[in-house]
């Protein structure tokens, strides 16, 4: 190949012995054969690779952490992947409350060494994630109800466009662009090397909780923890896991930014669902806290995973969580799972038009997977995930875009809701070639729709 742009960073071709390393992802599902890997450690290296592949015909894909869940994400055949990971510089400013942190950082990594130094940062519930995937899509969080998503706390961010230009990202430097980073999703308008982020003082001491149940009082649990979790003072963020039948595990945690005294208060509800096997409640730093919630795991797993997600805006009724049921029934792997976060609060206070994270008004999240290995199993396991999605679908409204789907044909608008219009008009405005082009990107809005003002979809 000839162009006058030369790729910098850590360059690694398919003849490199570091190529195989480079090509695995956390979930082996997404793995790819892409042409060259560049390893950026600065943003020109982002925006050489940008001008070296438009020069070249050859498709973009970027990443951090090496989490995205579905195919053609963060890979593709013949592409080039653009990885960020070994950009990773935090600079804290504890006075302003505001932490800039490169996009390369994993969330574990981040939120533990901010902990140390006396921050609260929002943290999800894997420690290997990369900040810069999961924070354009939302991201969400054990106190989301506190602080809201990971997204409403960005305040600027460093981004290279589809010329390879780099743009300074805020309310006041390209502000459609700053509305449509919070929540837009990762991947559609550039690729972002930094975050300037708003944080808080940790707590004096954070409240934890675990209870473990006999996996045959599903029903039950899942039915009391859906009346109790959205309500529950707002400093609490819980979740409820079950997993398939065959692993037996039923569990709910959850992080209460106050003191251990109060939580035994608040978590006495769910205490009477069933007969709970195991009760664990304390009081630890926050520290401690994140390594309960997010504890240190293997950046790459050895099973194929497929997923959906959804928002519940209205309890599940019985037929509902008997669907649950039946996929954890017959999902044979022993990952498997279905996962519930509660919501409201802080994430619930920002209208949704406020920013391109649309779903401000739900109740809680869920999400489900089936795992496997081998390719054998591959079809049935991507058939049980639909077919549970069908079954959910009258009681559950849109999805969470870092958690895709590739079977949602209208993915647009579960994704974004009514913001999916103008989420279109940002991107024709900032990459009119649709340059970066995935399997579920945003596409641009025809020239004839960029110029009035109807957002809707």
């Amino acid at each position: 190949m000839r162009c006058k742009t030369k790729l910098t960073g850590t360059v690694i071709h398919p003849y490199d012995l570091e190529y195989w390393q480079a090509r695995k992802n956390w979930n082996p599902f997404t793995n790819a054969f892409p042409l060259v890997f560049v390893f950026a450690q600065q943003n020109e290296d982002v925006a050489n690779a940008v001008k070296w592949a438009r020069e070249n015909g050859v498709p973009i894909r970027m990443r951090s952490g090496r989490h995205a869940l579905a195919k053609d994400f963060s890979q593709t055949n013949g592409g080039i992947v653009i990885d960020t990971s070994q950009m990773t510089m935090v600079v804290l400013d504890k006075q302003l409350g505001i932490a800039t942190v490169q996009a390369g950082i994993r969330v574990g990594v981040l939120v533990r060494m901010l902990a140390q130094e006396g921050i609260l940062a929002p943290f999800g519930d894997s420690s290997t994630v990369g900040i810069g995937g999961i924070s354009t899509g939302g991201g969400i969080t054990a106190i989301q109800r506190t602080v809201g998503v990971i997204s409403d706390n960005i305040l600027a961010a460093t981004m290279v466009d589809a010329n390879g230009n780099i743009l300074n990202v805020s309310e006041n430097e390209n502000p459609d662009l700053f509305w449509a980073i919070r929540g837009g999703g990762g991947g559609n308008f550039g690729i972002i090397t930094s975050y300037t982020f708003r944080v808080r003082p940790a707590p004096p001491g954070v409240g934890i909780f675990q209870i473990i149940w006999p996996w045959e009082q599903l029903d039950e649990v899942i039915d009391t923890w859906q009346r109790w979790a959205p309500s529950v003072d707002e400093r609490l963020g819980t979740i409820l896991e079950a997993f398939s039948r065959r692993n037996g595990l039923l569990r709910s945690q959850g992080i209460f930014l106050g003191p251990k005294a109060e939580l035994e208060d608040l978590i006495a509800p769910l205490l009477e669902a069933g007969t709970p096997s195991t009760v664990l409640v304390d009081e630890v730093t926050l520290l401690e806290a994140i390594d309960f919630w997010a504890p240190n795991e293997p950046l790459f797993d050895d099973q194929n995973t497929t997923w959906s997600s959804a928002w519940a805006e209205r309890l599940l009724p019985e037929k509902g969580i008997k669907a649950i049921h039946s996929f954890l029934e017959r999902a044979t792997g022993s990952e498997s799972n279905f996962f519930f976060l509660n919501s409201g609060g802080a994430m619930n206070r920002v209208p949704p038009e406020d920013t391109a994270f649309f779903w401000r008004n739900t109740k809680y999240y869920l999400e489900w997977d089936a795992s496997w290995r081998g390719t054998a199993q591959t079809l049935k396991n991507i058939i049980l995930v639909e077919q549970t999605r069908k079954q959910l679908q009258p009681y559950i409204t849109g999805s969470y875009v870092n958690v895709p789907d590739l079977n949602i044909k209208n993915y647009g608008q579960e994704y974004y809701g009514r913001n999916f219009a103008r989420l279109r008009k940002v991107k024709a405005q900032y990459d009119p070639e649709n340059v970066f082009n995935f399997v579920q990107s945003i596409p641009p809005a025809p020239e004839c729709d960029q110029h009035h003002n109807n957002w809707q979809v």
